[in-house]
């Protein structure tokens, strides 16, 4: 279009007695920007306005345009495009204005020194400029939506791809902001409904020294709150300019960085049903938010579905992490002579409860009775299943009944939910013994315990015995062993075994070492180093991983 302008501004200038000829781009009463030629500066010159002047401005043509002609001195000389004309030594202006596709209107002005220079052939030529300027907007704009369509769609693929690539809330509507600008606009802005009202939680600003400007203005500018919730409660999107500004911290009458800021647009983020926030833009050129408003709408709504995906995700994780930290003691008991640790590690990404517990019992003369044990599965089901055992054994060792018996109880429990899951299960009791303590264990179907000795030294401890819930008559693994100070009894579920390396290896191979290298640190932290270990060599694997360590103390 700028080419064509030249072109036809030369050829009108050529026109016998045509002292300027001057375009100027409008919408509404906001004139965008000048182009000129005159006599004594043939070359074309471009000059941006962006200034409002509202009902002094033209309307807007509709229709064939007509040539209409006006003396100078009845034109408002404040107006920059009158201002080139007088400079020009203008007296006549003839001029026809072009209503364009992308909606405004252009409007050409031809000067003359004298009105009879304002005869048929220039009238014909300048109306002729305006229908091929009319026609040539209309063909490039076709072109334009196309190739804006293509270009949209693409943009809102990749949009997608980078909003839905993370189930973090805060990560999420950073994105939104940061693949917007300057993408979309100059500035944009995120506010989500949180219980303290309408909050900016992402901004992002082309230019990065007024990124904390706009951070500012988003928490605390009561005019543009008062515009989101104005947008929200309607349900629809808006595109503000002008006077609509007015008030605010944007446009020609505000001060600093607001003053680039020609257009502001608001869509309301909703998805499923439900109001999640409002997401802003600022423009610095009215023409590109009056014309991005489907696009706009389209991008906020899958901003929208991404943001709500990840609330109700991370709703969702919250809710597990509840549930999980039920179906586990919140603290261990203190049992003199003894250090208890335990730790629980998530091994799922899509964040079903798993069935993984422990729990540990005082006992009388400054005993301890320790318990763990493995549900099959995950989910509902296996959290259910988990409770059950957990509490059933608990309640049963709190009572006093011996191991045996407590195990053979929740066998029988199992069988009558008639569940298809099994459950291994593993109970050790320690009580003093001189300087140490006698440990006797029970094993249902559970990993062999380990004993890592205070110099190092680590032994697999004899465990077998019957699964839970599959059998009437079940037979136990049991055994005996002395644990002086320093040794400790280190319980675990096969989450830790079966953790496996990127090569296939089994941190079973390495498991040995491992309870050797950890042990040798704090013992309140042992069972924490373990199961952190275990967790970082794991590549691939979904199971839960649950370890419990008690360690003789060291008597000075």
């Amino acid at each position: 279009m700028a080419e064509l302008a030249d072109s036809l501004y030369g050829m009108l200038l050529r026109m016998p007695g045509v002292l300027a000829v001057v375009g100027a781009r409008w919408s509404g009463g906001l004139l965008h920007y000048l182009r000129s030629v005159t006599l004594s500066e043939p070359t074309p010159s471009f000059m941006e306005v962006e200034q409002e002047f509202g009902a002094a401005a033209a309307e807007d043509p509709d229709g064939d345009p007509p040539v209409t002609v006006h003396e100078v001195s009845e034109l408002d000389g404040a107006m920059p495009h009158v201002q080139l004309l007088v400079a020009a030594g203008a007296r006549i202006v003839a001029e026809c204005a072009v209503p364009l596709a992308q909606g405004g209107w252009v409007s050409f002005m031809v000067a003359t020194a004298e009105r009879a220079a304002v005869d048929v052939t220039l009238r014909s030529r300048l109306k002729q400029v305006a229908e091929v300027t009319m026609v040539s907007d209309r063909r490039l704009m076709a072109r334009r939506e196309d190739e804006l369509r293509q270009v949209s769609d693409a943009f809102l693929a990749e949009a997608s791809l980078q909003m839905d690539s993370s189930l973090d809330v805060e990560r999420t509507v950073r994105r939104v902001a940061r693949t917007a600008v300057p993408a979309v606009a100059e500035g944009c802005v995120v506010h989500l409904c949180l219980p303290g009202g309408l909050t900016p939680v992402a901004s992002s600003h082309m230019d990065a020294g007024e990124q904390q400007w706009l951070g500012a203005v988003a928490a605390e500018d009561l005019w543009l709150t008062h515009v989101l919730e104005q947008v929200l409660s309607r349900g629809q999107g808006r595109v503000l300019h002008g006077d609509e500004l007015e008030g605010g911290p944007f446009g020609a009458a505000s001060s600093g960085a607001g003053r680039a800021v020609r257009a502001l647009s608001v869509n309301p983020l909703r998805a499923r049903g439900r109001a999640l926030g409002t997401l802003t833009f600022l423009y610095h050129r009215v023409v590109i938010a009056e014309s991005a408003s489907r696009f706009l709408a389209d991008l906020a709504g899958r901003a929208a579905l991404a943001i709500d995906t990840s609330t109700l995700y991370e709703q969702r994780r919250q809710h597990v992490v509840s549930l999980q930290r039920h179906l586990l003691p919140s603290e261990l008991p203190r049992i003199s002579g003894l250090t208890l640790s335990s730790a629980y590690e998530v091994g799922d990404a899509s964040l079903d409860v798993g069935g993984d517990f422990y729990d540990a019992v005082s006992g009388a003369q400054d005993g301890v009775t320790l318990l763990i044990g493995d549900v099959c599965g995950r989910g509902a089901e296996a959290a259910a299943l988990t409770g059950l055992a957990r509490h059933t054994l608990r309640t049963l060792l709190e009572d006093g009944g011996p191991p045996e018996h407590a195990l053979g109880r929740l066998n029988q429990a199992l069988l009558r939910e008639g569940t298809s899951r099994f459950v291994t299960a593993l109970v050790a009791v320690l009580v003093r013994d001189g300087k140490g303590f006698l440990l006797r264990y029970w094993s249902a179907g559970h990993p062999a315990p380990l004993v890592r000795r205070a110099d190092g030294a680590v032994e697999e401890l004899t465990a077998h015995g019957d699964l839970l819930g599959v059998l009437e008559d079940i037979e136990y693994g049991s055994g005996s062993a002395h644990m002086a100070p320093g040794d400790a009894l280190v319980l675990f579920t096969d989450g830790v075994t079966e953790a496996r390396a990127a090569d296939g290896t089994f941190f079973e191979s390495c498991l040995r070492d491992t309870v050797a290298q950890q042990g040798a640190g704090a013992a309140e932290g042992f069972a924490e180093r373990l199961a952190a270990t275990a967790a970082g060599f794991r590549a691939t694997g979904a199971d839960d991983i649950a370890v419990l360590v008690a360690q003789a103390e060291v008597v000075a």
